[in-house]
Parts: C-alpha cells; structure tokens; sequence
C-alpha cells in the first residue's frame, strides 16, 4: 500500500471515530431522538465522502484551506450544484457548526473561525424567503392543468382522485386555509345549503368561511357526491379528505400533490402549499394590473 492509499485509508478511520465520538457526546449523550442521530451522521458522512472525491483527504488549516473553508465549499456545491433547498443547506450548515465547535473543544483541530453560508446558499436563502406566493401566471396554469386532467381522465377512481386534489388547492388559495387545519376538516364541518365551511381554529374556536367561489362550491358537492368510494374504515369514515386507501392524509402527501402539478404545468420555481396558500392578495394585485394595463 503506498503512503496515498496508507493517507486515505487512515483518514478514512479517523473520520468515523470522530463522528461516532461526536454523535456520543452530542446526541446521545444529550437525549436526542435516533432520527436526528441518524440525520447528524448522515450529514457528515456524505461531507467526508465528497472531501475524499473533491479535495486533499484532510483540510490543512492554513488560511483558506481549513476545515471551515472546505465546509462552505461543500455548502455551495450542495447549493449549486446539486440545488438542494435552503432549508436543507441550512440544517447542515448548523450540523457543521456543531462538528466544527466539538473537534476544536477536544484539541482534534485548532480554533476555527465561526462557519458562515457562502454567496451562493446565501442567495438561494433569498430566493427561498423572497418567493411566499405565486404569480398570477403561476395560479392560472396550477389550476388549468388540474382541470384538464380531471376533464381528460378516463378513470372514474382517478378522477376522484384529481377531484379532491383540485377541491383542496382551491381551499388553500380561495381562503388560505392551513394545511393542517384542511387535514382536520370533517363532512360534518361543511353545510352543503349555506355553502359555509366551519374551521376549528385554536383552543376549540369554530370558525365560519363562506365558499364565495361558485366554482369552489360546485366542486365542493361533486368530491361530497363521490368520496364515500373511497371510505375503507369506520374510524375515519367522517374525515372530508382521504387517501386512496381510505385513511387520512398526511401533509407530505399534500406537498406531493402540489410538487406534481407544478412539473404538469410547466411552472419551473419550486412551489409548497404554503406558496398557494399565500397566493390570492398577490393574484388579485396581478389581475388588477392586467386589467389597468
């Protein structure tokens, strides 16, 4: 084995005894859950192997080589390159913030400076922050697309399907109902006559939204006329929205929902029900300007 080999294989060892020394100290030794055990290691094992693939097997600590420095140059490429969310950037920017505190209290590594996001994750915090809605643009061809699928599907369980989609992106941006609040909601809490949607809102307050929308409502009594195809168990037999299996929906499956139709219409930023949800001031400004223009 050559004196490379010998170098990559030593740091190799090295790398993981001090991650499982960090996780002991850090995570464990603090009580914290296995998953977020498991996200820790896992975050810094992927930045071991992209040291190893990118760059000398262990950072020096000469000024711009240290371990700081090769942490924000991963972040960036993570960023960048491979265009994960800042949300993401950010849970592994504090991972290795902690790492770094940790090595350099047990003498591993000299004092570092404080770990700071790059250019590059920092303007995608900004695109991530500045986006809370969507164009008028966005909204038209969200709901277009869900539409003509519905009007297109051959499949009555699919169209059902497509149909309660549709029914809950209308919820969210028509009144900018939360996500878990819309998961909640019961046949019960909708009054088919007065077209009044009653919300339970905190410490058990009832709160009445009118579906103004004709369309909204007329959608509505369609997904009421046709969701008892989908009822499989009595326990959740009055719960308004349900999966094809008849249970529940979480909120990533929502998030599915919204990720799919997204791609089907084309709109190319990332979108979350949140962004519908926080859409309607924004369109009707839009809708405004078009018709001023």
């Amino acid at each position: 084995m050559d004196k490379e080999a010998r170098s990559v294989r030593s740091f190799r060892i090295r790398g993981r005894d001090q991650i499982e020394d960090f996780i002991c100290a850090q995570v464990t030794g603090r009580g914290l859950d296995e998953r977020t055990e498991r996200a820790y290691r896992q975050d810094l094992e992927h930045f071991y192997l992209w040291l190893e693939e990118n760059e000398e097997t262990e950072p020096s600590t000469g000024e711009g080589r240290g371990w700081e420095a090769s942490m924000e140059r991963y972040l960036t490429y993570l960023s960048k390159d491979r265009g994960l969310r800042f949300s993401t950037i950010t849970r592994k920017y504090k991972v290795f913030g902690y790492y770094l505190s940790y090595l350099a209290k047990t003498g591993e590594i000299p004092p570092c400076r404080s770990l700071r996001l790059t250019a590059a994750a920092a303007g995608k915090q900004k695109e991530d922050r500045g986006r809370g809605s969507m164009s008028k643009d966005e909204v038209d061809a969200l709901f277009q697309t869900l539409i003509r699928e519905y009007e297109e599907l051959d499949s009555d369980f699919r169209k059902r399907v497509c149909l309660r989609d549709l029914v809950m992106l209308e919820l969210l941006f028509y009144h900018g109902i939360e996500v878990s609040v819309l998961l909640r909601l019961e046949v019960s809490d909708y009054d088919r006559k007065a077209g009044v949607l009653v919300l339970w809102g905190k410490r058990g307050r009832k709160v009445p939204v009118s579906l103004f929308s004709r369309t909204v409502r007329n959608h509505m009594e369609q997904w009421l006329d046709v969701r008892d195809y989908f009822e499989k168990e009595n326990e959740y037999h009055n719960r308004l929205f349900l999966s094809k299996l008849g249970k529940p929906l979480s909120m990533k499956m929502v998030i599915n929902v919204v990720e799919k139709y997204r791609k089907m219409a084309g709109i190319e930023s990332l979108v979350t029900p949140k962004d519908l949800k926080n859409s309607m001031e924004r369109y009707a400004r839009e809708l405004m300007m078009e018709q001023c223009g």
